[in-house]
């Protein structure tokens, strides 16, 4: 029978906050094995060319410094083939062609930081520099798009009563979490220790290996706190593989951080999106035809996609539906998952775009998307597994008093402030990997269950912890999860809000079968109050078995274990992942609402409130979803008003690689927030019946405040961020 739930669906308080606010946490950087010395990267201050010399002699005539490497001296690497994303892949001083502003061209090695600083200062590169092309509105894309068609497109366009034709574009986006990315990289013979800010464990490991040609099991990626990422960590960049080749050169531990500015040259970003929307319909309010031309930005050297398609396909119910996806290749490093990718850029043009088709048509903007909410996945001919957006959008209405809107532009007035209320859908597919945790029973009733899964922000030793403790029937005290180890059984990247359904479907896995072994170890037991008992009929709480119907007749995990002679039950709990041939649709669903005062002589927005309503199926712990979500709204207020990557096309430089000049919501920039769970579970999707929420809750918040923009001022915003100079 099933297990009482007690710990999951508690909003409980994390088990490593202590830690982590305190500064006991060791993050990447913390850590500094015996003898360790410290690595600082020279970058190119060209955009394209080549590297024609490096003078290091004043550098190595300082004191401390070990080496200086280079494309002139660096070790030949083996060969790598294949890999993610395709293309080829940086790698540290294999030649010396430069291929982004930035790119790291030397590395110094020293027995102390400030010397590590000083010496890199000294380091002389001379290049042979060719024109550079960074700018996506000028450049050419490539000849191969991404295509995808049902019906006819550009005919039903043509007939339709309504059309609009737009074009909408998004800044560059930088993930700047708190923690800067670092390496510390330790050899011992020909075997590989590194501590990593990493969101892969597992595909770090297979990087270095790959790197270097030595077997994975040579390799150990250590990884228990990482300080942020939003997706940055997802990769191994050429800054770690540059740490153990400088850790193997001078038979040294070696510590690489990189500095503030180096996180907007090396480890990837939201890439810049043009998007041309054509949408047609009938004066009823039914969509007929859309056709999606987009345009972004990817490096020379890999190829960058994300799902940036999918809103358009799928959101509505739209019988002709045309889509091209163009990369652009630019003299850049290459673009990453930021969080929310691809869905949160592909949102803002049709999310805007559905707001303006409903101002046009003179209907209630959430009107509009009821009378196109399919009944199955039109791009796929699949049913929903499940789809309450319907229930996101009446629940948000109601919370938020959309009643109150008045639907004509510039109408609402609060002193100087212009008022505006705006609305969007978001969507995010339910993303599953096999993974395996294992778990161990001790005698003294405690438990310890482990992966090598990390936890960027989320909060997943919590919630692995509470999703152990109920399969278990244990308190969250008496469990403790351990995890960013690659010694730990395998688990997939942290990202794509799959590790609560793939890791958590694990766990929950491995302690079902060793809950399983102590009741069979039981009711075989003849010394045993529970022996001969119909092990279909007993459960634990609080560690202790007994008959569901009989609650005296029980033991607890220690007698049991101690009359066996037991110090201890393991099990490995086991998940599949989707099958490769899915027979429903799965996707996350989201309803965002927001309040916005313009000033109308200075054009400066402020978010007043917001509230977004989520179908995420079961939630694990309403406090730490909460946290995902009201942090996801500030992250989009982000990418609506302020975050945008400057760059100069002249060499490629970014000019506000700082977070001075790169605009981050803080503080005073945060509006009253609201989130709010559409209750139900998704047993189709997996075990655990969740479909995960760290990146649903981004999706649709920039077109949320675009939409209120416009019903505040009555000026339709296609660019973002949102300037205060395009709304005087």
């Amino acid at each position: 029978m099933s297990q009482p739930q007690a710990a999951v669906g508690a909003a409980a308080p994390r088990v490593d906050a202590r830690l982590r606010v305190t500064g006991k946490a060791k993050y990447a950087a913390d850590n500094s094995p015996d003898g360790v010395v410290h690595a600082v990267l020279v970058e190119s201050s060209v955009g394209r060319g080549s590297v024609t010399g490096v003078d290091a002699r004043a550098a190595e005539a300082e004191t401390g410094v070990l080496k200086v490497i280079s494309h002139l001296n660096a070790p030949k690497l083996p060969p790598v083939q294949g890999g993610f994303p395709p293309g080829q892949r940086l790698r540290p001083f294999q030649d010396d062609r430069i291929r982004f502003f930035g790119q790291p061209v030397a590395v110094v090695v020293a027995t102390t930081l400030e010397i590590a600083q000083h010496a890199a200062s000294l380091v002389r590169v001379s290049y042979d520099a060719e024109s550079v092309s960074t700018d996506i509105s000028v450049a050419e894309p490539a000849d191969d798009p991404e295509t995808y068609a049902r019906g006819d497109a550009d005919a039903a366009l043509e007939s339709a009563p309504v059309r609009l034709d737009l074009t909408y574009r998004m800044a560059r986006n930088h993930h700047n979490p708190m923690e800067p990315h670092a390496t510390v990289a330790r050899w011992d013979g020909d075997r590989l220790t590194v501590w990593e800010k990493t969101q892969n464990v597992v595909g770090a490991v297979r990087t270095l290996s790959g790197e270097f040609g030595i077997p994975p099991g040579n390799v150990r990626v250590i990884s228990p706190f990482v300080g942020g990422a939003f997706g940055s960590a997802a990769r191994t960049y050429v800054h770690s593989v540059t740490a153990a080749l400088a850790a193997r050169e001078v038979k040294r531990p070696v510590k690489l951080v990189l500095t503030r500015r180096q996180l907007y040259f090396g480890v990837g970003f939201r890439p810049a999106y043009e998007y041309e929307l054509r949408l047609g319909g009938n004066r009823q309010g039914r969509l007929t035809a859309s056709a999606h031309d987009i345009r972004t930005e990817s490096s020379r050297y890999e190829r960058h996609s994300e799902h940036v398609l999918e809103p358009g396909r799928m959101l509505y119910s739209t019988p002709n539906v045309r889509q091209a996806y163009r990369h652009v290749p630019l003299d850049v490093s290459t673009p990453w998952f930021m969080r929310g990718p691809g869905y949160a850029s592909g949102a803002f043009p049709v999310e805007t775009a559905m707001d303006e088709l409903a101002h046009e048509l003179g209907l209630d903007p959430i009107e509009l998307r009821l009378r196109n909410e399919p009944a199955a996945d039109e791009s796929t001919n699949l049913p929903f597994s499940t789809r309450r957006l319907r229930d996101c959008y009446r629940a948000g209405a109601r919370e938020f008093g959309w009643h109150r809107r008045n639907p004509k532009p510039r109408s609402t007035r609060d002193g100087d402030w212009l008022i505006g209320m705006g609305m969007a859908a978001g969507v995010y597919d339910t993303q599953r990997s096999a993974a395996q945790a294992s778990v161990r029973l001790n005698a003294d009733g405690t438990a310890l269950v482990q992966s090598a899964t990390s936890d960027m922000g989320p909060g997943t030793a919590t919630s692995m912890t509470q999703v152990a403790a109920d399969a278990l029937g244990l308190t969250m005290r008496q469990v403790t999860f351990r995890l960013g180890d690659s010694l730990m059984p395998p688990a997939p990247v942290h990202a794509g809000s799959q590790t609560m359904a793939s890791v958590g479907s694990a766990v929950q896995d491995g302690c079902d079968t060793l809950r399983k072994q102590a009741i069979t170890l039981a009711v075989e037991d003849e010394d045993s109050p529970l022996y001969g008992a119909d092990a279909a009929d007993i459960v634990v709480r609080g560690g202790r078995l007994c008959v569901k119907d009989e609650p005296t007749r029980g033991e607890t995990y220690q007698r049991l274990l101690a009359r066996n002679n037991r110090t201890h039950l393991e099990a490995m709990g086991s998940y599949a992942g989707a099958p490769e041939s899915e027979k429903l649709s799965f996707y996350a669903y989201a309803a965002t609402f927001a309040e916005v005062a313009v000033d109308a002589r200075l054009g400066l927005v402020r978010v007043r409130r917001m509230v977004g309503v989520y179908d995420a199926a079961r939630i694990i712990n309403p406090r730490l979803a909460d946290s995902q979500a009201l942090g996801a709204m500030v992250g989009g207020i982000g990418h609506a008003l302020l975050e945008h990557t400057v760059t100069d096309h002249r060499d490629g430089r970014i000019v506000n690689a700082n977070l001075a000049d790169y605009l981050v919501p803080t503080h005073a920039d945060m509006p009253e927030m609201k989130a709010i769970y559409i209750e139900g579970e998704d047993y189709e999707a997996d075990p655990i019946g969740v479909k995960g929420l760290g990146e649903i809750v981004i999706v649709g918040v920039a077109p949320a405040i675009a939409n209120a923009v416009f019903n505040a001022t009555g000026r339709r915003v296609r660019e973002l961020p949102i300037k205060p100079e395009v709304l005087l």
